[in-house]
């Protein structure tokens, strides 16, 4: 049994809490459930939201339910005194804090998970406001340059108009809106499938400074925990259950990104996604959550916000600058011969990569074409309008 008396629950969280919270018995006892349990176990959170966090813990080795009986064998392995109190250290020597329901910090949106929800979280950086609209941008791993420009731009958007952006921190799409957020002066927070001791990935531990810096990074697995499959899944239904709407700006067909669409559903979160080339296999998940999931189609951060229902899209951030862009990229192509990307962005004077960008963004408006090569060329301007050529 984990000694869970007044002394021994203050010393174990000191360090670990504001002012004005919980009591430090109901916060160390979920910090015990944190260790305990897998992310969004339900005999768990049924169990706690029955009896409360500390009478719960007592319950699990007298308890005659047989779904506790049988729950009790995977939690019994992790149970010990010296787990509990590794992570907690842990949480101290990063700097993070444990916040649980009830608290001023805790995220109430949460809540909508029932009993799947989180028993505890753990914070590096500051509390998000409530008040705030925010949006997850998700997507692959594996983006496209197309993929990674429009997350830039939607990022960046939302959040100069004060949304704050969600993600989570992985390579590609999530990267991409994260850094865009904080270019912008936004707030953005980012949610972990390990501990928030542990940056994960490595590759990203300078960027998830940065947010933790001006944002915040949360996790619902204890410090020190590593990212597995399963917690990168579930995961995915605190993204979508902190975003008043979320939105899948690039997706394959079976990305991890369909997984957080899919909790945005059942949520009833508004839920949104970016079209692609309709060649691209990195788009084909956007295009399910068009055509399976009902999705909004977003090209612009005036359509997230009107999910959101906030009035009035925010002047972009260099419509100016793309546009002068967008005419050397033309200027470069031919209707009469296709050029490749490479070729088109030798004669525009652009990088590569910001040639691709625009390549995409005038296929989707209508203004460019792709050759079964593979080479670009301009659209008649009656076919670019939708009249028959």
């Amino acid at each position: 049994m984990i000694p869970m008396d007044a002394a021994t629950a203050r010393a174990a969280v000191r360090g670990l809490r504001g002012e004005g919270q919980t009591s430090a018995e109901d916060a160390y006892a979920r910090a015990v459930w944190s260790v305990l349990v897998e992310p969004g176990d339900g005999v768990a959170g049924r169990l706690v939201a029955e009896h409360g966090a500390i009478e719960a813990l007592r319950q699990i080795d007298d308890s005659g339910d047989p779904e506790v009986r049988r729950a009790r064998a995977r939690w019994a392995p992790r149970g010990q005194p010296g787990a509990v109190d590794a992570a907690l250290d842990a949480a101290r020597r990063c700097g993070a804090s444990l916040v649980v329901p009830g608290d001023a910090a805790w995220p109430t949106r949460l809540d909508d998970l029932g009993a799947h929800a989180p028993l505890a979280l753990w914070r590096r950086g500051a509390a998000m406001d409530a008040e705030r609209p925010a949006v997850a941008l998700v997507g692959a791993r594996a983006s496209t340059a197309y993929g990674e420009g429009v997350a830039a731009d939607l990022a960046a958007d939302l959040a100069a108009a004060g949304v704050v952006v969600i993600s989570g921190a992985a390579y590609g799409i999530d990267g991409a809106c994260h850094r865009a957020a904080l270019s912008a002066g936004g707030g953005t927070v980012a949610f972990l499938a390990g501990g928030v001791d542990r940056p994960y990935p490595r590759g990203h531990e300078a960027l998830l400074s940065q947010i933790a810096a001006t944002g915040a990074v949360w996790s619902e697995t204890p410090c020190g925990a590593a990212p597995t499959k399963w917690r990168f899944l579930s995961r995915n239904r605190l993204i979508a259950a902190m975003s008043d709407a979320v939105v899948v700006v690039e997706a394959g067909w079976r990305s991890g990104s369909l997984n957080t669409a899919a909790h945005a559903a059942t949520l009833g979160r508004p839920l949104g996604a970016v079209p692609g080339p309709v060649t691209s296999a990195a788009s084909a998940g956007c295009h399910r959550v068009l055509r399976e999931y009902d999705g909004v189609c977003v090209t612009s951060a005036a359509d997230v916000l009107e999910m959101l229902g906030v009035g009035g899209p925010p002047p972009p951030a260099s419509e100016h600058a793309r546009t002068d862009a967008t005419t050397r990229l033309l200027d470069a192509l031919s209707a009469r011969t296709g050029r490749s990307a490479d070729e088109v962005a030798r004669r525009s004077g652009l990088a590569p990569e910001e040639a691709a960008i625009l390549l995409g963004f005038a296929e989707l408006e209508g203004r460019v074409q792709r050759d079964d090569d593979g080479a670009w060329r301009t659209v008649a301007r009656d076919k670019a309008a939708g009249r028959p050529g």
